[in-house]
């Protein structure tokens, strides 16, 4: 994200607005909106240290209902607008039928964990919500792992960043850094593996998601 919303700046919008500043940031990201939301979080605590302005838990609490009500908003994008997208011009792009039947597979076999580990991962963060609604993951499970993942992520860097100050800073881009590589490597194996499964996981998709998309 662009300097417009830099650590420096958004310590002075919640000096002025508070933590509306954080919900909304955080729940923008989580829409597909490209938002600095763990900069937000990280810089929110920061803020919550220095100057006990804010309470850690309000700031926690916060992170975690945007998190969760951007992400359901995302879902809701992706469920009504994204599979009819895909559906029409997925042809275009090489997704036929059958490899959206595979789509709405993995999510049915893995959706747990891309939705719960995706809230780590800057591109995840902000676009695993659409691609749950969009290959119809069932909402209540969406939910559940929706809400672990994003109070799990705001406890942890909340709290990282409230207690070791600064110092988080240093650690979060690395391990975000690396967290995305991991991501890339497994978008390619993934891949990799589905070039030379496709037929079989077809097949396994059409049993097991019989009916028209």
């Amino acid at each position: 994200m662009p300097d417009i919303l830099s650590p420096e700046l958004l310590h002075q919008l919640f000096h002025t607005y508070g933590l509306w500043v954080l919900f909304f940031v955080v729940m923008g990201e989580s829409m597909g909106i490209p938002m600095p939301g763990e900069t937000a979080l990280v810089s929110a605590s920061l803020y919550a240290g220095a100057t006990h302005n804010i309470d850690l838990v309000h700031v926690i609490a916060i992170a975690s209902a945007g998190a969760i009500i951007g992400d359901n908003i995302g879902y809701l994008i992706g469920h009504t607008i994204g599979l009819k997208l895909l559906t029409k011009y997925g042809r275009y792009i090489r997704l036929d039928e059958g490899r959206l039947k595979v789509g709405q597979y993995m999510f049915l076999k893995h959706g747990g964990k891309i939705v719960f580990f995706g809230r780590f991962v800057a591109f995840l963060r902000a676009f695993a919500a659409v691609l749950a609604g969009a290959n119809r993951m069932a909402w209540p499970h969406f939910l559940l792992m929706n809400a672990a993942g994003g109070i799990c992520w705001a406890t942890l860097f909340g709290c990282g960043a409230y207690f070791f100050g600064e110092r988080i800073t240093a650690v979060a881009g690395p391990v975000g850094a690396i967290l995305l590589i991991g991501a890339l490597v497994a978008v390619i194996a993934g891949y990799l593996f589905f070039r030379h499964h496709e037929k079989e996981l077809e097949l396994r998709a059409r049993a097991a998601l019989p009916g028209p998309l």
